[in-house]
């Protein structure tokens, strides 16, 4: 069904562009105009209200302000407890338009890096830039969604759309097994003929970028084993090269061996000696031992991004076939979590940019290229790039997310609504691809 829906959505892409907008899109534009403060005064509100992936009240009271927001524009808003996997929950929000037409599934995710304990905790406005956690990622985003979707309600496209939007409670560190915390997710994505993700607008050097493509996200963890002994017999045949020494090598064989384009890996923790123990968290690690004694274990985790299920498929196998060529002496296995999948560079999501690109053009902005998907991180959309084409990055422009210099650009607000609105608009007054 992607393949009919990409073939679709590739001959509107050909069709001539618009000469100018349509009355109801200027319609939508003047909405936009005038929604800047009152969209701005809701998401300090929310950047004020703590939201760190594991500060599960915090979580739910955004959700809480969020709601009837949504709620004011026609969508069914239900709330999906996550306390399986130890996380708050999602918002999941259905408006039901015209039968048979485009159906869209909308993302965005309600928690930030900054959990209680960080001391980065408030937020300061100075003209066009607002400082604090979460302000882009992703309370910016959600908060430029609901601008597009509020001005195609004043406009009338909005009560024809078909629109289901997910936002997850946990998308900074998803509560795992991922099976349960984005079954609701991926449902969604079955349903949906296209995706539209609301992180941050990707700047480069100036010009805006579209995401047709992100990368894979998953953790892998390296025990290396050996024979305890004085360090006098190191290497000797009885004693080997001890746990460090195979860690070493497996490290190095990655550095040498795994290179290929659109990949990265990365070791981001390590420890070794006579004993060594990892957390329950995973993120601390302790050892014990002395410069005389042969280590006999050693601990190291990282992690490894890919931008197609092949190359995840490839890089693993490779990895594994490292990790087995043991030192003498020495043993060592690599486990592998559950992590974002990729979203590939498909034909269809590239058709997609392409007809945004036409909604540029009607609005003497310049032409986005695709994004190069080394310069973005794993995201949710990911999780239905297999059922759904889609584009990413609906969002507002942003400097230092993830660190406590994060600053969102209010001016990008508008610009990201209108082009949101009228791609929204247009999908919804035509036929849907998927039965």
């Amino acid at each position: 069904m992607k393949h009919a829906a990409a073939l679709a959505l590739a001959c509107l892409v050909t069709a001539p562009a618009a000469a100018k907008l349509s009355a109801p899109e200027q319609k939508l534009i003047a909405a936009v105009n005038t929604d800047q403060e009152r969209t701005v005064s809701l998401l300090e509100k929310w950047v004020a209200q703590n939201s760190g992936t594991r500060n599960i009240a915090g979580v739910t009271k955004v959700a809480e302000m969020i709601r009837p927001e949504l709620e004011a524009l026609g969508f069914a808003v239900t709330w999906i407890p996550q306390e399986q996997v130890q996380r708050a929950g999602h918002i999941v929000a259905v408006h039901k338009g015209k039968p048979g037409t485009t159906r869209m599934l909308l993302i965005g995710h309600l928690d930030t890096v900054f959990e209680p304990s960080s001391p980065f905790q408030t937020y300061e406005r100075k003209g066009d830039k607002l400082h604090g956690p979460g302000a882009a990622d992703n309370k910016g985003g959600v908060a430029v969604m609901l601008m597009a979707l509020r001005a195609m309600q004043a406009a009338g496209t909005l009560k024809g759309a078909n629109i289901e939007i997910v936002l997850t409670g946990d998308e900074e560190a998803a509560g795992s097994p991922t099976s349960i915390s984005r079954a609701d997710l991926i449902a969604a994505g079955k349903r949906a003929d296209i995706a539209l993700d609301f992180e941050g607008l990707a700047v480069v050097d100036g010009v805006d970028h579209g995401s047709i493509a992100r990368r894979s996200a998953a953790d892998y963890t390296i025990t290396a084993t050996g024979k305890t002994a004085h360090s006098s017999g190191i290497f000797s045949k009885d004693v080997g090269y001890g746990a460090i020494y195979e860690m070493a090598r497996i490290i190095d064989a990655f550095r040498t061996q795994l290179p290929e384009p659109n990949l990265t890996y990365n070791i981001g923790l390590i420890t070794g000696g006579a004993t060594a123990t990892l957390s329950p968290g995973e993120s601390e690690v302790s050892a014990t031992g002395k410069t005389n004694i042969v280590p006999p274990v050693a601990i190291a985790r990282g992690d490894f991004r890919t931008l197609s299920p092949e190359q995840s498929d490839r890089v693993r196998a490779k990895m594994e076939a490292i990790v087995a060529q043991h030192l003498p002496e020495t043993d060592a296995k690599i486990v592998f979590k559950q992590g974002y999948p990729p979203m590939a560079p498909t034909a269809g999501n590239k058709a997609l940019l392409d007809r945004f690109n036409l909604i540029n053009a009607d609005l003497g902005l310049p032409t986005m290229p695709a994004l190069d998907p080394l310069k973005r991180g794993a995201g949710d959309i990911s999780f239905v790039a297999g059922d759904v084409d889609g584009l990413v990055g609906l969002g507002p422009s942003s400097d230092g997310d993830h660190t406590p210099e994060e600053v969102v650009d209010l001016a990008s607000f508008p610009r990201q609504a209108k082009r949101a609105a009228i791609l929204m608009s247009r999908l919804a007054s035509e036929k849907g691809a998927k039965p």
